[in-house]
């Protein structure tokens, strides 16, 4: 058992795939030499060499264009999009072209690939570089979208993406980049649409992604200071959804909440609150709440970015007034 940060996760996540499977491959911009933008691909250059790890020029086309040849040809390619918000730049790419290749092929052609790139706010990069746009990819048919929170879980989903037959996207959020927790040794290799239950309570449910489970693991700490006995439930992947732990949570509960970084409009939550109101909804006690960022684009200055992500305060002021209302 080792304390590794969620950065240095992902290299050994990615090096644990490449020496399991040869035809794992490795690109972007500056994954190489330069260790990656954000310094969490550092050595994977110099231990599986200049074919297999590749530094590309900057076209976000260029690199998930030959990611989807290698893929078709019989390679299990790794992409990196540097910002999630870039896959703007290469959206056909991906939603018409990597997503719909199986379907369109009558199954003739699978697309293993996994496509990384660094996702959401908190660090004043501003409106263009800051977004968290996991919902983009949810919509998709097509695709599947993975979003860890914890290092240990960034190793064995990020397994289960690279071993899967079809394109996964694997959003990594770069705030979550520096924090270190406990990572079992050896090969670590989980489900995608599995949710793990973070904290257990009697008295209401939380539902939260990526950065927003310290976030809500926080908060639940703070409500139960107040008597409020939260369960966490830290979602992972939205495409498979695990709806089957998320609707016996509420179930138990009688009371959702969900924490999404996501703009309020079309966020995951959204989808998830339309699931449990057509499957459980006589299991309510009251209504579904949603703690989301405004629908702005996400300032840089601190202050004002602080203001616009769900933060502690928020969710457990939220949560505090509607359970006492």
């Amino acid at each position: 058992m080792a304390e590794l940060t969620y950065r240095d996760a992902v290299a050994r996540a990615i090096a644990q795939e490449m020496a399991r499977d040869e035809r794992v491959v490795f690109l972007g911009e500056d994954v190489g030499a330069p260790g990656g933008v954000f310094k969490a691909t550092p050595g994977l250059l110099e231990r599986f060499g200049p074919e297999r790890v590749r530094d590309t020029p900057i076209s976000e086309q260029a690199i998930l264009g030959a990611a989807m040849g290698a893929a078709m040809t019989g390679l299990r390619p790794i992409a990196e999009v540097m910002f999630a918000d870039f896959f703007a730049v290469c959206w056909d790419v991906v939603a018409n072209q990597i997503a719909k290749a199986r379907y369109m092929t009558d199954g003739q052609v699978s697309l293993p690939l996994v496509i990384r790139a660094a996702n959401g706010g908190g660090l004043r990069f501003g409106a263009q570089h800051s977004q968290a746009v996991e919902n983009w990819a949810m919509a998709v048919p097509g695709l599947k979208v993975v979003a860890p929170a914890t290092p240990r879980d960034v190793i064995g989903l990020f397994a289960a993406a690279v071993r899967d037959p079809d394109p996964v996207l694997f959003f990594e959020h770069k705030a979550l980049y520096p924090a270190k927790a406990a990572v079992p040794d050896g090969e670590i290799v989980d489900s995608l649409g599995t949710a793990e239950v973070r904290r257990q309570g009697d008295d209401a449910t939380i539902l939260a992604l990526a950065a927003m489970v310290p976030r809500a693991l926080a908060a639940a700490d703070r409500l139960a200071e107040d008597g409020i006995e939260a369960t966490v439930v830290d979602v992972r992947s939205l495409v498979p959804l695990d709806t089957r732990t998320i609707l016996r949570e509420v179930a138990h509960t009688g009371r959702l909440f969900t924490v999404e970084e996501n703009p309020r409009l079309l966020g995951w939550g959204a989808e998830v609150v339309s699931i449990v109101a057509e499957e459980c909804f006589w299991k309510l006690d009251g209504p579904i709440v949603r703690i989301t960022t405004p629908h702005i684009p996400l300032p840089a200055a601190d202050f004002l970015e602080d203001q616009a992500i769900p933060s502690v305060d928020r969710i457990t002021d939220t949560i505090r007034a509607a359970m006492k209302s």
